[in-house]
């Protein structure tokens, strides 16, 4: 019995056993089909929180957005800070509402602009509300209207624009000319009116205070500037806005280095780069795996021509330097791929793209009175000896004869006449050669046979020319072997041009060189010689371009080679600072400046080629423009008639139909050479997700679009689906 109990006891325990192993089993079998039915019906969706790092290169200065223009760095904080009454879209590339909603007058000469409720300032408390009001955007645009302010660049844009109150939520903008772009200055961020309460226009800035700690009404509020030994850091924090779209970054942080090695020493602390370097292949310079995403301004690069130097206002020289301009090398030089051929960005030039035609270019630099030198040589000795071909004097073109010495001539008396003379040395007749006379020309004296190019002249005894011929005398060997290979080469082209000779034997312009004053034939290792006008000017430029970027540089040097192939001669000069480079612009001096002009949302390109944004220099010095962005100086009464049309017409088909008469007008003047639209790459941390750039037009621009990006997750259930569900999906 005993036995028996304990086989008993055996048993129970090892049900037990089986019983918790069946239970483990089935809980597991439960928590694998719970997880197969979480994973089947749920879905990864951004979650809130988490803070964004990115690098850059520059300088941080106060911040205040009615001073940014050239400070992309200063552009990028005020872009988050700041909100202007309306923003552009990147991806519709159209301009929508921000702070306000907007309605616009039939004729579009009445903007009016609606603040949404509950806009609040970033230092608002319950304590002290500070709400965003028509008063505080009546600030901001009258203030840049008021003649002392400092930023006349800003003021232009709102000359002549009369801006009301119209009730505790309501502005009104109206205008004395219809401008269809006029929008895009209302997306410049508001400032608070209280901020600045007591400042003299003239000195806003110099407000530091506000530029280090400011206060804006923007997505992200300013919290703090802090100067590191390797960087500057600034901190911005999520700002809940009335009716704003969801942002799911808590905090923004902006750390500025003052070069780009010492950004990629911290490379590993950053989610992302604003402008990424490229290396001479093309390659953008990081370590760390990023997504790149490449994209363009509307932005280009040209050659401006100043149509003020005499030089220059040949449209056929202008046109044989397009011509004979390669881009496509010049965008290798800089590993740019986007060339372009007119400032008009927004056309589509496919149907007319430039192609480079260095004959065509010596066809046109032919055609506007400037030649290589061994071309006006080779007509001159062509001339001679058309001259030396016909008539009764026959003379070797080049003898070879000392000083002292004494050159025989002879010639037919039937011809001559009695009496004649020979450079004034009476005719004999000859002793031995019947109906023939003889001379003796000198070396010395009264008309003497000179040393170099001469004439040799037949005249009857009253001093009328009979017949004259065109001689080179040397007393050199050296010289006299010169002389007559460039006679035969004169032969040789004679009979090349009428097709005497085979075509593998024919030589033209291009294979001969002018050397020590006489041509030879031309090497691979020669240099162009520069072209001269009749006047024996010589063909040279100067090229001004800034000494940043460093690719103007390569683009200068390049273009100072591919003229020197056209015979031009450049003389290429960079400034050694950003001042002097402005200076040197505002006064125009260059004949050809390389230069980049950005067109903005509005692609507008009335500002840079319109007759009023001409340099005036009637006032001296003092008088010069900032906003005379015309750079090539190009004043021309129907191209400014079609920028007008441009910007003001709100019908789309008599805008694309003047901006396609624009662009046949400027290819025809050749104002500018158009060279490429430079293209950023901006890296960013494959830990943040939703990023999309859209259609930039600032760099700054990439954080229109920052309130899809994130970097933090969360799973949940997908629409319809609860855990009630989990029944049924078993059962099947």
């Amino acid at each position: 019995m005993q036995n028996l109990s304990q086989w008993i006891n055996l048993g129970r325990k090892y049900e037990r056993w089986v019983l918790l192993a069946l239970l483990i089993l089935f809980l597991g079998s439960f928590a694998v089909l719970l997880r197969r039915f979480y994973l089947q019906h749920s879905e990864l969706s951004p979650s809130k929180g988490g803070t964004y790092i990115e690098g850059s290169v520059g300088e941080f200065q106060p911040l205040n957005p009615w001073f940014t223009v050239q400070n992309d760095v200063n552009r990028d904080i005020v872009s988050l800070v700041f909100s202007g009454l309306l923003r552009y879209n990147p991806e519709t590339q159209t301009i929508q509402e921000d702070l306000a909603a907007m309605r616009v007058s039939p004729d579009a000469r009445v903007y009016t602009l609606t603040l949404k409720e509950g806009l609040q300032w970033h230092d608002s408390t319950e304590d002290d509300p500070h709400p965003v009001t028509p008063e505080d955007v009546l600030f901001t645009f009258k203030t840049i209207q008021d003649p002392d302010f400092p930023n006349p660049l800003l003021r232009q844009n709102f000359e002549g624009v009369e801006i009301e109150k119209i009730n505790e939520r309501t502005v009104r903008f109206r205008l004395e000319q219809p401008y269809s772009f006029f929008p895009s200055n209302l997306t410049l961020g508001i400032v608070p009116a209280r901020a600045f309460a007591g400042v003299p226009v003239s000195r806003l800035r110099e407000t530091i205070d506000f530029g280090l700690a400011p206060i804006g009404a923007g997505p992200y509020a300013f919290k703090s500037f802090v100067q590191t030994e390797r960087s500057s850091e600034v901190t911005m924090e999520r700002f809940a806005r009335p009716g704003d779209t969801a942002y799911y970054l808590e905090r923004i942080i902006l750390r500025i280095f003052p070069d780009y090695s010492a950004l990629l020493s911290d490379i590993r602390n950053l989610d992302g780069v604003r402008n990424v370097p490229r290396n001479d292949r093309g390659d953008p310079v990081i370590p760390r795996p990023f997504t790149l995403h490449q994209y363009t301004l509307p932005q280009y690069v040209a050659l401006f021509f100043n149509l003020e130097r005499p030089v220059l206002q040949d449209r056929k020289l202008r046109l044989g330097l397009q011509l004979g301009t390669d881009k496509l090398r010049v965008g290798n030089a800089v590993s740019e791929t986007l060339l372009v051929d007119t400032p008009l960005l927004e056309i589509d030039t496919s149907d007319w793209r430039y192609h480079f035609d260095p004959e065509a270019a010596q066809g046109a630099l032919f055609e506007s009175n400037w030649h290589l030198p061994e071309k006006l040589r080779l007509q001159r000795l062509l001339e001679r000896a058309e001259a030396n071909s016909t008539g009764p004097l026959q003379l070797s073109p080049v003898v070879l004869l000392d000083t002292g010495a004494i050159m025989t001539v002879t010639g037919s008396l039937s011809i001559a006449g009695t009496g004649a003379k020979l450079n004034g040395a009476t005719l004999e007749k000859h002793p031995t050669q019947s109906g023939t006379w003889i001379a003796a020309l000198a070396t010395t004296g009264t008309g003497a046979l000179k040393q170099g190019e001469t004439i040799v002249r037949l005249t009857k005894p009253d001093g009328t020319v009979i017949d004259s011929a065109y001689v080179v005398r040397t007393t050199s060997n050296a010289l006299y072997r010169q002389a007559v290979e460039e006679q035969r080469l004169v032969d040789l082209f004679l009979r090349s041009r009428d097709g005497a000779i085979p075509q593998e034997q024919r030589i033209s312009v291009s294979n001969l060189i002018l050397d020590r004053g006489m041509l030879r034939l031309r090497l691979a290792t020669d240099p162009r010689d520069i072209r001269v006008n009749e006047a024996g000017e010589r063909l040279a430029l100067t090229l001004l371009t800034s000494p940043s970027p460093g690719t103007y540089r390569t683009v200068a040097e390049d273009i100072e080679k591919q003229w020197r192939e056209l015979g031009v001669h450049v003389t290429v000069v960079i400034p050694d600072t950003p001042q002097e480079f402005e200076q040197r612009l505002l006064k125009r001096e260059y004949d050809v400046l390389l230069f980049g002009q950005s067109l903005l949302d509005n692609l507008d390109s009335y500002p840079y080629w319109h007759s009023s944004a001409i340099q005036k220099f009637e006032g001296g010095e003092g008088s010069l423009r900032l906003d005379a962005y015309n750079l090539s100086q190009y004043a021309y009464q129907k191209s400014d008639a079609l920028l007008e049309v441009i910007r003001e017409t709100s019908n789309e088909k008599e805008r694309a139909s003047a901006l396609k008469e624009l662009r046949r007008v400027l290819a025809e003047d050749v104002p500018a050479i158009f060279l490429y639209s430079p293209l950023y790459t901006f890296a960013v941390s494959r830990d943040v997700s939703g990023v999309s750039l859209g259609a930039l037009s600032l760099h700054s621009d990439r954080f229109l679009t920052l309130h899809r990006w994130y970097l933090k997750e969360e799973r949940h259930l997908r629409d319809g689906v609860s855990w009630w569900s989990f029944l049924p999906w078993l059962i099947r």
